[in-house]
């Protein structure tokens, strides 16, 4: 039987490389090119990059500095439970106990501490706190609309982890808090009767009352808060994602003093965080624990007093260390996406049963006389008028705001990876603050309307009691006590993960950077958060809350100011450094591209020539065939 022949296995000619072929391969010559010019030209530009002056300590300091650096965490104490920073976890805890030993020991002349500071510090610093409000927005759009706009968080090749969806919906869950449903109502309904000196001779309880009530509400509710929580959030995420620093607060300085972020200066500038942090949240909270005193009193007649808020907040806080040990997934995270859900589900509720169409006419008109009085209302600091209205409100509002940004700053840095400065500035400041106008006008409109149609007595209730300004309101809507109930939930579980959150936030700045500490140390704090938060309702109430935010708000001010500077620095160096990168790299490119021209146009030259060559011997081998064929066919003939 024959057998199969086998296939010819000889080598065959390597084929000609098409035009693709060759293409391709400049390609890949090109990219191998390009990342080993890389590598070079970062590090060229950086040994050639411009030396920081001015404010820092040691000249020669500069964001590459990698000698003496530390890794996250390596000065931590470790043991029971706790992995600690001790220059700033020791500090901050003695303060914290001899703030509270002091309070409880004498509440009576605690009080008048309280009060007696709240205005000497408006009086004598309040121009201060309104200028630097409006030095963060100066800053924010500077840094999204100057050229530093294109740098991406995390470097050029970083992509968003979160869609730009998702983003947006975890800004506002960042955006909404106790503070929207304390005030919503209580705040319109206050400046309607109380108007801002700002607004000469509008008589209370007008029309031209109730619109300059709505635009105060939305001032101290709009772009200010959120370009301070921009700025932070900014410097927190690029020295962190950029830099590779730990992410805390100390590390936003490191332009200005280098390593020694680990030192003295770096401590103080945590402990002083985590003392700001502590005392914006412990205002929320004691703000968010008397509105869930006033529901339960609505409802089931529940008294309202310090013993029991004391009570509510143990409760509370209870409930936020189970959140603490089911961890971010299981606790926070669920939590938070049903408290969106309720607070979407009532704000829309509110808005149906209401005047809806006076609250959508509100909110477009409200947002148009803001904007028009912007400028002013950012600047006013009832210098001739003989008041202090202003202690009480504006200077409130931003010491809280800046009390809260590292808190809130952290969660934003967190999750805005891969956006660059312009996306992250604008969808940062744009989204909440058009969300919270919503709210606003939601209940703050229905409550002013409420309130000059004679439908509800909500005058006279604030002027009692602000916690109970939101019940009152609902009173006077379909499904009151359903709402009402709806309305505890939504504050407790505000609580709940406001309390959780904080007291990771504050982890992080008392261990040194570190993203992972244990259980028991996050109950620690969050228990602190709740102390600190009792110790001030029963030192001094609202008045204590609101001290307490402006204590710790104003020295947090200079530092977010210094901070400003330095990630001004930071951002100019990485785009000098970018753009010396570019351009290396564009030389490189360019150069390949004319040497691969050249050297395609020599290899087509050399190609003619073959073929000239090769055609001229086809022509003189056909003319000799020829002249052979006449000579035989002459010599046949003969």
């Amino acid at each position: 039987m024959d057998k199969k022949k086998k296939p010819d296995r000889k080598k065959r000619p390597p084929r000609e490389k098409t035009e693709f072929d060759r293409k391709l391969e400049s390609e890949r010559l090109l990219a191998k090119k390009l990342r080993k010019e890389e590598v070079e030209a970062r590090k060229e530009a950086i040994k050639q990059r411009e030396r920081f002056k001015g404010l820092q300590i040691r000249p020669t300091v500069s964001l590459f500095d990698e000698e003496g650096r530390e890794e996250v965490g390596e000065r931590n104490w470790k043991g029971y439970g706790f992995d600690i920073h001790p220059e700033v976890t020791i500090p901050s805890s003695i303060i914290l106990a001899i703030f509270i030993a002091i309070t409880l020991l004498f509440p009576q002349q605690a009080q008048g501490f309280f009060n007696n500071t709240l205005d000497i510090i408006s009086n004598t610093t309040g121009w201060f706190m309104i200028l630097s409000a409006n030095v963060f927005i100066i800053a924010a759009l500077y840094f999204a609309f100057s050229r530093y706009g294109s740098i991406v968080i995390g470097g050029k090749k970083a992509k968003p982890e979160f869609s730009r969806f998702s983003w947006y919906a975890m800004l506002l869950s960042a955006g909404m808090g106790i503070g929207l449903l304390f005030w919503s109502v209580a705040e319109p309904i206050t400046h309607l009767g109380t108007p801002s000196p700002m607004f000469n001779a509008v008589e209370p309880n007008s029309a031209s009352a109730a619109q300059a009530a709505m635009a105060s509400t939305f001032f101290h509710w709009g772009i200010h808060p959120w370009a301070i929580y921009a700025i932070v959030g900014l410097g927190l995420a690029f020295f962190s994602y950029n830099k590779g620093l730990p992410l805390t607060i100390r590390s936003l300085f490191y332009p200005l003093i280098g390593n020694k972020i680990y030192g003295f200066w770096g401590n103080l500038i945590d402990i002083l965080s985590v003392l700001a942090t502590l005392m914006g949240l412990a205002t929320s909270l004691g703000l968010g624990v008397a509105q869930v005193n006033a529901g339960l009193n609505y409802l089931f007649g529940i008294g309202i007093n310090p013993t029991t808020q004391v009570i509510l907040i143990a409760v509370i806080t209870g409930f936020a260390t189970i959140s603490v040990v089911l961890g971010l997934d299981g606790g926070v995270k669920r939590l938070s996406e049903i408290n969106m859900i309720l607070a979407g589900v009532f704000l829309v509720f509110v808005l149906v049963a209401g005047p809806t169409v006076y609250i959508l006419s509100g909110f477009t008109q409200n947002l148009g006389y803001y904007m028009a009085n912007f400028v002013e209302m950012s600047l006013w600091t009832e210098t001739f008028q003989n008041s202090n209205w202003q202690g009480t409100w504006t200077v409130f509002y931003w010491a809280w705001w800046i009390s809260w940004s590292p808190f809130v700053g952290m969660f934003i840095a967190r999750v805005s990876k891969g956006r660059t400065i312009k996306e992250f500035i604008v969808g940062v400041i744009i989204i909440p603050t058009t969300v919270s106008f919503l709210w606003m006008s939601v209940f703050g409109g229905t409550a002013i309307f409420q309130e000059m149609n004679g439908i509800g007595d909500l005058m006279s209730v604030v002027n009692i009691d602000e916690s109970l300004a939101l019940f009152s309101l609902l009173e006077n809507l379909p499904l009151t006590g359903i709402l009402s109930f709806v309305g505890i939930i939504l504050v407790t579980v505000f609580f709940v993960t406001s309390s959780d959150s904080g007291s990771l936030v504050v982890d992080h700045l008392t261990s040194g950077g570190k993203l992972d500490s244990p259980v028991p140390q996050r109950i620690f704090w969050a228990v602190m958060e709740g102390v600190v938060a009792a110790t001030l309702l029963v030192g001094g109430g609202l008045s204590a809350l609101q001290t307490a935010s402006v204590i710790t708000g104003l020295p947090f001010t200079l530092i977010l100011l210094a901070m400003i500077y330095s990630l001004y620095l930071g951002l100019r160096q990485e785009f000098l450094i970018e753009r010396a990168v570019k351009q290396k790299l564009q030389k490189v490119t360019d150069h390949h591209i004319i040497s691969e021209v050249i050297q395609t146009r020599v290899q087509d030259e050399a190609l003619v020539e073959a073929v000239a060559e090769k055609l001229v011997e086809e022509e003189r081998s056909r003319s000799k065939d020829s002249s052979s064929t006449v000579s035989k066919k002459e010599k046949e003939d003969h």
